[in-house]
């Protein structure tokens, strides 16, 4: 090894525990152990220009082990993507660049927000399944446009967690090649030996998976790492683990204890680091003036590489004038906006359906102007309705499909949506039963800290489902998903409102939605209309100028309160009937708006639903009331458990009234 790759390794060392020691909070463990398998990586093997973070064909990597952030931020300040050493002394501080886990859209350089164990694992088989696709559909003879590796780096407990299996089974299947995993394997956690929970053979499970898999035996080895990693590279059949064998906190007296893990080495510790490691200076943050130099020039060879493919593109673009304007529509974020004065795609049958249909129908509208889009279920699309006709199968032997078949794996399903978003390019959705959601959260939370625009298309949203119970009938998942920030939740009542939901889920730009849909058929509303797009709407009004009450519902509750506006005008009860399609849009409405549909004045008020009450109180007040569940499903067929649960007119009828005593 040479001396300047043994001082840049040492660089990244110092630089992370100087900044866990001045923030007094982090994680040195990983980025001491790992500091030579990453800088091999960025400098000798892998393809990015700091000086163009977003440069389409870079090889992604993804920090799956987000507590070792510090590995990142050194990378990213070594190699000049603008990271200061202020920014690095300012780590786990309020407003920094350098947030104690890696977030994407904050940190230049940073491809994906990893902080749950085993997302950035998922993540980035999403992100290898978006090259495969997209070099699939653009790359010609002699014009390797889209032609870059997935590097994930994460240690045990990436390994332990469950997403990591379901996706690198997957990633086995499909057969990707250019996803490399580098396994930062130190048999320590924070409990002490990973002895006590996990003894598996992490190799032979990814061998089981389809990878082919090699073994560093020394983390500090660089010739072995780069034989490691080029051997990874070079068999495009399968996707590659290179279990490289370090010790947590290398180099200082905590080497291979618990302690290094997440706590600061101590400021003795810190010296006695520098000084094992041979480091010029014990001060703090400092790195010589030719360990810089050596950076600049390792990041002046990707630029070398982005000149290079520049020059490719610019004549493959004059050979391809077609693929040119291809590629620009997939890059085009707002292909879709002009839809909203589409006839075409507005237009809807009379009769009535079950939105989960008339979800798959505009779907396969969708899949003609957006050939960008992409997208599949767990393993439940003739359910979901998310097939799209003669758009082939994604698979080992087709990477041109657009279907994608992500089997039973709600949890990584969802991280892999997210990953196909960051890639770019392409507009991702996935799809389960609503009740699953439960397993779809966690990396749905992730898209809207993200901001990536990812479709959830969730079917069977109520008790509606029926016979299949109560572990099938929704009821709570409602309420999750509107108290997540950044992430819109549209349940439609008819084809006009499901087409309003699909609209606005394909024009997003930084919020993913979640399009909420009935297994059983329901009416095409009179009153139904664009408006929808605005969140809550008066589908039917009263005949005064004020009400005598309001009555709220989404999806196929809105029928419901339609019959009860009916019954009670018969009474002389003047109501006006609010459709509630997404309360986060209504929300976003101006205050004059939202006045205008639910004025304070009327505050005799009832929201009807299909599921907890909870979210409804804002909206009905203290004087108003629900019609909802109130606790668990049933085993019955749809209609009989609408009545036993009290969803009738009569019900909704005698609520009306209570409030207007």
């Amino acid at each position: 090894m040479k001396n300047i790759d043994t001082m840049s390794v040492n660089a990244i060392r110092v630089l992370s525990a100087d900044g866990v020691q001045k923030a007094n909070s982090g994680h040195p463990g990983l980025p001491l152990g790992a500091a030579a398998m990453a800088y091999e990586l960025w400098a000798k093997h892998m393809k990015h220009n700091p000086a163009d973070p977003k440069w389409s064909n870079r090889d992604r990597f993804i920090l799956s082990g987000g507590h070792g952030s510090m590995l990142l931020y050194s990378l990213l300040h070594l190699f000049g993507y603008g990271l200061t050493l202020e920014d690095l002394k300012q780590f786990r501080q309020e407003d920094s660049l350098t947030p104690g886990h890696p977030e994407y859209g904050h940190t230049v350089g940073v491809e994906a927000t990893t902080g749950p164990l085993g997302a950035g694992m998922a993540t980035a088989v999403g992100m290898a399944m978006a090259e495969a696709h997209l070099s699939a559909i653009f790359n010609k003879e002699g014009y390797p446009v889209v032609d870059h590796y997935t590097f994930v780096l994460g240690g045990d407990g990436c390994m332990m967690e469950g997403i990591t299996s379901e996706a690198m089974s997957l990633a086995g299947t499909l057969g990707l090649g250019k996803l490399i995993v580098l396994y930062d394997s130190n048999n320590i956690s924070i409990e002490g030996s990973t002895d006590i929970a996990f003894t598996e053979d992490v190799k032979k499970r990814f061998e089981a998976f389809g990878f082919q898999t090699l073994v560093v035996e020394d983390g500090n080895n660089l010739e072995e790492i780069a034989a490691a990693i080029e051997a990874a590279k070079a068999d495009l059949s399968r996707p590659s683990m290179i279990t490289i064998k370090t010790k947590i906190g290398f180099g200082s007296p905590k080497e291979g204890k618990a302690s290094a893990h997440g706590e600061p080495l101590g400021e003795d510790n810190v010296k006695a680091m520098k000084e094992n490691l041979g480091w010029p200076s014990l001060e703090p943050f400092y790195v010589p003036d030719e360990v810089y130099d050596h950076y600049k020039e390792l990041a002046k060879e990707g630029a070398k590489a982005q000149e290079e493919w520049n020059a490719m593109f610019e004549e493959y673009c004059k050979k391809y004038p077609e693929m040119k304007e291809l590629w620009d529509k997939y890059h085009d974020e707002n292909i879709a906006k002009d839809l909203i004065d589409n006839e075409e795609f507005w237009a809807y049958t009379d009769k009535p359906e079950a939105t989960r249909n008339l979800s798959g129908q505009i779907l396969n509208r969708l899949k003609n102007y957006l050939p960008n889009l992409i997208g599949g279920a767990a393993d439940l699309a003739p359910s979901t309705k998310t097939y799209m006709s003669d758009m082939g199968d994604f698979s080992k032997d087709n990477y041109a499909g657009r279907n994608l078949h992500f089997g039973v794996r709600e949890l990584a399903m969802a991280a892999m949506g997210n990953g196909i978003a960051l890639h770019g390019g392409l507009r991702a959705y996935v799809s389960t039963f609503f009740v699953f959601s439960d397993y779809v959260k966690p990396m749905a939370r992730l898209s809207a800290l993200m901001g990536l625009p990812v479709t959830y298309v969730l079917t069977h949203d109520s008790i509606g489902v029926g016979e299949d119970g109560p572990t099938h009938e929704p009821i709570e998942q409602l309420a999750m998903l509107r108290a997540m920030p950044n992430f819109t939740v549209f349940r439609p009542a008819d084809a006009t409102e499901c087409i309003a939901a699909w609209y606005y889920a394909v024009t997003s730009t930084k919020t993913p939605t979640a399009l909420v849909l009935s297994r059983q058929n329901l009416p095409q509303l009179k009153g139904s209309s664009k408006e929808a797009l605005k969140g809550g709407y008066i589908v039917s009004d009263s005949k005064k100028n004020v009400p005598d009450a309001i009555i709220m519902a989404s999806g196929s509750e809105v029928e419901l309160a339609l019959n009860a506006q009916a019954e009670l005008d018969k009474e002389g009860i003047d109501v006006r009937v609010v459709s509630m399609p997404s309360m986060d849009l209504f929300e976003a409405q101006s205050d004059e708006y939202k006045e205008s549909i639910l004025p304070k004045a009327v505050r005799a008020r009832v929201a009807v639903e299909a599921a907890a009450d909870f979210g409804w109180g804002k909206y009905v007040g203290l004087d108003g009331t629900t019609v909802t569940m109130k606790g668990f499903g049933a085993s019955a067929p749809a209609a009989a458990l609408f009545k036993k649960f009290g969803f009738t007119t009569e019900n909704v009828v005698k609520a009306v009234k209570s409030v207007l005593k």
